[in-house]
């Protein structure tokens, strides 16, 4: 598939082609180039001055876990029977035919990152997944990390059982707890291998065996946080084992965007389009984005779906520019930017040779990001999802 004529937003070093053509072949980007191309297949498209972008990554929502219109039959984004469950696996959950999977690609959502929900102070395995597939093992792009919580909402579930945890000191304790279970267990799993006469391998411990990867910083740990005291819970803990640290939500995090900064640590912001529902969101601006970009912080946007509807990510991103984000920055928190963040960058989230065809185009002189705005084609792994040009 061809398409030329457009206004190219590669989200990589080549910056903006303004007028260039891409091809595509078997699911990937086959080649980029900038003026018309030399040849022009039949079934090539026009994009007639259009904007070509790569498809946008909601980097935290629970879509598909939390199945839309269900109550209990269709939630199963928590096992809240044990405040410590890193064996939980999102994709164990998802219900790729839930509708809004469909509401997300027409908006030009080509992948998300599907997430166990914060009720444990550890919730389970992150999965990225596109957004177009009836099985979720064909939508897998990969594990992205696991899930941890700390404040508000672990302590109200277990609060209300008369159950620990029910103070953010109990929360911090437990997740400790795992992590050092788990590096022990991978002590004593080396120390047999190393030296299998001398050592019997340690009793096999599902929970241990889920955290493995992430001791290894081969996946990082994601943390909703909302208040700045527990984003600092969340980097202390993070020290102490070596964590690869995502923040989730951050709603403070403009408290303290130096910090994270000075750290390195990435947040995802959102639900920005929302009232202040409980206590811990009291702080909720529209300028959080903005502050934390501007202090040299990565960040991406997210909906947290179903807090907010998967296809009004490009609104929120929108919301984040009245906050006082620059445009252009808008559109890399949707794109290159949850990419890295998630750990996927090689595959998704710009416009490059050799990556997945996930691919999105606008009418010239639309803006993706408004609220009446719709793509006029979507692509997915080079397949087309929505045709309107």
């Amino acid at each position: 598939m061809l398409i030329y004529n457009a206004e190219i937003h590669t989200m990589d070093s080549r910056g903006v082609i303004p007028v260039g053509w891409l091809e595509t072949e078997e699911g990937s980007i086959k080649a980029i180039g900038e003026g018309a191309p030399d040849n022009i297949p039949e079934d090539s498209i026009d994009a007639q001055g259009g904007m070509l972008l790569p498809g946008f990554i909601d980097a935290h929502n629970h879509l598909g876990i939390i199945e839309d219109g269900l109550d209990f039959e269709g939630d199963d984004c928590n096992e809240s029977t044990d405040p410590f469950t890193p064996q939980m696996r999102a994709i164990d959950g998802i219900n790729p035919f839930d509708r809004c999977f469909e509401e997300a690609r027409m908006r030009g959502i080509t992948a998300v990152a599907s997430s166990p929900g914060s009720a444990n102070p550890c919730g389970g395995e992150i999965a990225a997944v596109k957004t177009c597939g009836r099985r979720i093992d064909d939508m897998l792009i990969r594990s992205c990390g696991i899930k941890f919580a700390l404040g508000e909402n672990p302590k109200n579930v277990y609060n209300g059982r008369e159950e620990t945890p029910i103070t953010r000191m109990a929360i911090a304790a437990l997740i400790r707890e795992g992590l050092y279970k788990a590096r022990r267990y991978v002590h004593d799993m080396g120390s047999y291998y190393s030296d299998s006469e001398n050592y019997d391998p340690p009793e096999y411990d599902i929970k241990c065996e889920a955290l493995m990867a992430l001791l290894d910083r081969k996946v990082k740990a994601f943390f909703h946080c909302h208040r700045a005291d527990d984003i600092c819970t969340a980097m202390r803990i993070s020290k102490e084992f070596g964590l690869d640290a995502v923040i989730i939500h951050g709603t403070e995090g403009y408290r303290i965007a130096d910090i994270l900064a000075e750290e390195n640590i990435p947040v995802i912001c959102g639900p920005l389009m929302c009232d202040r529902c409980k206590p811990e969101m009291r702080g909720l601006e529209l300028k959080n984005a903005s502050a934390l970009h501007e202090s040299g912080v990565k960040i991406a946007i997210c909906t947290d779906h179903t807090v907010i509807p998967v296809q009004y990510l490009p609104l929120s991103a929108q919301a984040a520019v009245k906050g006082g984000l620059e445009f252009d920055d808008a559109i890399e928190t949707l794109t290159s930017a949850p990419a890295a963040i998630l750990g996927i960058d090689d595959v998704t989230g710009s416009l490059k040779e050799g990556k997945d065809a996930d691919i999105q185009l606008y009418k010239k002189g639309c803006n993706p990001l408004d609220l009446m705005s719709e793509p006029l084609l979507v692509m997915i792994n080079g397949s087309i999802c929505r045709r309107e040009i």
